[in-house]
């Protein structure tokens, strides 16, 4: 087994938790070094520290699998690993048939990621260590889970990094291209094979169930109120002019998603009492997929749907003094790297900005971001300067980050990627 030294005046990052080696942070490498093998890390007095698999070709040049000596990888490590995670899920999760059930470094599997979706597993294989474990990993899944079939996506460039192939197609058993799957006690359509990343976006599960109190409380704002009437034995909504509200959601919001993609978001508003959502999104299919959800809930006659920019519509109803009680952004990542933060910082300040301004009085922005190299730091003080320039005072209310599937390991920043956050909006006059 090759031994790698790092360098003695580099950053404790391993010793913090971290489950990287950097090529910048090794001294010296004793021994043959076999792409993909598997390789022990000591410090720069020769002390064990950790073990994983190497890879030459890549910047990360060990992901860790192991901190104890002796503990062989083989199989065994490989079915133990997935069981463990699988208890996790069977502990946090309300649907753990519906949910990521391995999450790579946080599940001490670096480079492996499967999403599971009921009796069909999708999976990621990022690494060249992992992707020659392929047939263990494969076996251990099957025994643990007893899918139907599981599923390769590793249709993504990162693997190019790894110098591994881009690629899709069955690993094992049968899979259907669509899926239909329970999350919340909403139901989606699931498209396995032609979906973003693995077909779903479970990251934001309990942040979509936590909109419910935005939901309801509005009817007065709309001027209607409950009164007795001659014609009725109790009390009854009634608008302005005396007319008596046959609408059941009366006392729901109205509410406005951007970048909707599968409709989650406006189902939970749905589901939650609202009374009428405008989905949007610039893709036809993804629109196409959110109706269908939609349909499938039967929530159909209280949403509309809009295939739009998101940058332009939000800048075209500031300009017809649109306005909605409750306003929804959780857009596709605008930083992919680090040079495109800047820009990603204006795209984020646009959107927000525009977004609270559509905002009614006392009504709530519910906004996020999924880029990892927009720190929170750095979100929330685009946000606060979107609500300078809006003239808004926000009053934070919650803040949040990935679910309980998508656990974090401490000391590695890279897992902290997602920001929640929900405002109230109030005007600065």
């Amino acid at each position: 087994m090759a031994r790698i030294h790092l360098h003695q005046h580099r950053k404790k990052r391993l010793e913090a938790g971290h489950p990287w080696i950097y090529q910048s942070e090794v001294a010296q490498i004793d021994g043959e070094v076999i792409p993909g093998e598997i390789v022990e890390v000591v410090n720069h007095k020769g002390h064990f520290l950790a073990k994983g698999y190497i890879n030459p070709a890549s910047q990360i040049l060990v992901r860790i699998l192991s901190y104890d000596p002796d503990e062989k990888i083989d199989y065994a490590f490989f079915l133990r690993k997935i069981r463990e995670a699988s208890e996790f899920r069977t502990r946090f999760v309300d649907n753990p048939r519906a949910c990521r059930v391995l999450y790579g470094e946080a599940d001490f599997l670096p480079g492996l990621i499967v999403d599971r979706y009921e009796d069909v597993l999708v999976a990621q294989v990022l690494s060249l260590g992992m992707e020659m474990r392929l047939d263990w990993i494969r076996d251990a899944l099957v025994e643990v889970y007893q899918p139907q079939g599981i599923y390769l996506r590793n249709d993504v460039p990162v693997r190019e990094r790894e110098g591994l192939e881009q690629g899709k197609g069955v690993l094992y058993g049968e899979c259907p291209r669509e899926v239909t799957i329970e999350e919340n006690g909403l139901k989606y359509i699931v498209d396995i094979m032609e979906g973003q990343k693995t077909g779903f976006f479970y990251d934001q599960r309990e942040n979509r169930a936590s909109i419910q109190p935005l939901m309801k409380g509005w009817g007065k704002n709309h001027g209607i109120t409950l009164q007795q009437v001659e014609s009725e034995q109790k009390l009854v909504p009634v608008d302005k002019r005396g007319k008596v509200i046959k609408n059941p959601f009366w006392d729901g919001a109205e509410v406005l998603e951007c970048f909707t993609h599968t409709g989650s978001f406006t189902l939970n508003a749905c589901k939650f009492g609202a009374k009428k959502v405008t989905a949007l999104d610039i893709s036809e299919h993804a629109i196409e997929t959110a109706k269908r959800n939609i349909t499938l809930n039967g929530y159909l006659h209280r949403v509309d749907f809009v295939v739009a920019n998101a940058f332009d519509y939000l800048r075209q109803q500031v300009e017809a003094e649109r306005s909605w009680d409750v306003v929804i952004l959780d857009p596709p990542a605008f930083a992919k790297s680090r040079s495109a933060v800047k820009g990603a910082v204006r795209g984020y300040k646009d959107i927000n900005l525009n977004g609270m301004k559509l905002v009614r009085p006392g009504g709530y922005l519910v906004t996020a971001s999924c880029s990892y190299h927009m720190s929170p730091e750095l979100f929330l003080e685009t946000i606060q300067e979107a609500a300078m320039d809006a003239k808004k005072i926000l009053r934070l209310i919650e803040w949040r980050g990935a679910g309980k599937d998508h656990p974090q390991i401490s000391g590695a920043d890279e897992g902290h990627y997602l920001k929640f956050a929900i405002f109230e909006v109030r005007n600065r006059r």
